[in-house]
Order: structure tokens, then C-alpha cells, then sequence
């Protein structure tokens, strides 16, 4: 991985992950709890400290640190362990009516690119940028924040519970 994109200790970054093809996998919110219980397990045990963030339908953004270890490393296996986590569930969701065109997507992807064995969930890079100023930290807390508003989710960023905009979400944050 180039120097670019390395997210290093202590650092504040804001973080991209898509789902390749921008498959719009988190309509459900059983697929989004799995993202959220994951990120929880980072808190609590690998030293991840989130202060923004949104679970959209085909992508999330976070604002996140972590103390005095790579992120780039926790984040490459947080998206191994949650593409895992939700295949299976689309696997043995029997209500899922996308369950074939959605598995079809990820073994395709999966060919496409000769990294990945059997299925390709995630896009390859989280797209780690330094926050340095408090300008742009409040920018990218802001653009995390009205992401649902300009999707057209939800007309206020605090209706969207999937976001730390909202006092009742189920991912508890740091302040900046």
C-alpha cells in the first residue's frame, strides 16, 4: 500500500468504505448491526476510538483514531471480518429477495480481481484522509452528518439512527 494511503497511530482520519459495484447491501438493518457491532468490538478491544460517523446503503464514513497502532492494519481486518459476517447473513437470510443477484455480485467481483477467493465485499481501499485542522475536522463531521439529508433518507441528520448524529443511535462516538 503506498505511503498515501497509510493511516498512521494517534492520527484523526476520515474513513470511506464502499461495497464494490456501490451495491446497496445496508438497506437492511440487520446487515448495518453487524457493521455496528464490529466497530464496537474495535472500540473495545483494538483501541479504536470513533468520533463521527453514518452506515449509508452502499457505503459508511467514519471520523476515527487509534492509539499507538496502525489503523490501516485494524481496518483491513475489520472489512475482512465484516464481509464474512454479512455474506453469511445474506446466505441464510430467507427473506432476502436479492440473496442470488447479491451473492452472483460478490463472486463476480471476487473474479474480477484475483485477490479475493470466492467473494469481494468491500472496495479495495478506505480512502484514509488526515484530519490536521478543527476546519476540517467540523467539514468532514458535517459531510458525515448530512449524508441521509442529501440522500434524501431523512430531512434532519438526528432522524437517521444510523449515524452519530442521533442521540438514540446504537454506536456511541467520542467528542471531537
Amino acid at each position: 500500500m503506498s505511503e498515501y494511503r497509510k493511516a498512521h497511530p494517534d492520527e484523526l482520519y476520515f474513513v470511506t468504505m464502499s461495497v464494490v459495484g456501490w451495491l446497496d447491501v445496508f438497506t437492511r438493518n440487520e446487515y448495518k448491526d453487524i457493521v455496528i457491532d464490529n466497530l464496537r468490538y474495535c472500540q473495545q478491544k483494538e483501541g479504536l476510538e470513533v468520533f463521527a460517523y453514518v452506515i449509508m446503503t452502499n457505503h459508511l464514513h467514519l471520523i476515527v483514531r487509534r492509539r499507538d497502532k496502525e489503523l490501516t492494519e485494524l481496518l483491513g481486518r475489520f472489512k475482512s471480518f465484516t464481509a464474512k459476517k454479512i455474506i453469511a447473513a445474506i446466505e441464510n437470510n430467507v427473506q432476502e429477495s436479492r440473496r442470488e443477484w447479491l451473492l452472483y455480485l460478490f463472486r463476480h467481483f471476487a473474479k474480477v480481481n484475483k485477490q479475493y477467493v470466492g467473494n469481494h465485499f468491500w472496495q479495495y481501499s478506505s480512502h484514509p484522509t488526515l484530519l490536521d485542522t478543527p476546519k476540517i475536522m467540523e467539514q468532514k463531521e458535517e459531510y458525515i452528518h448530512m449524508n441521509p439529508v442529501r440522500a434524501g433518507i431523512v430531512n434532519e441528520p438526528q432522524a437517521y439512527v444510523y449515524s452519530s448524529a442521533c442521540a438514540d443511535s446504537p454506536l456511541k462516538v467520542m467528542e471531537m
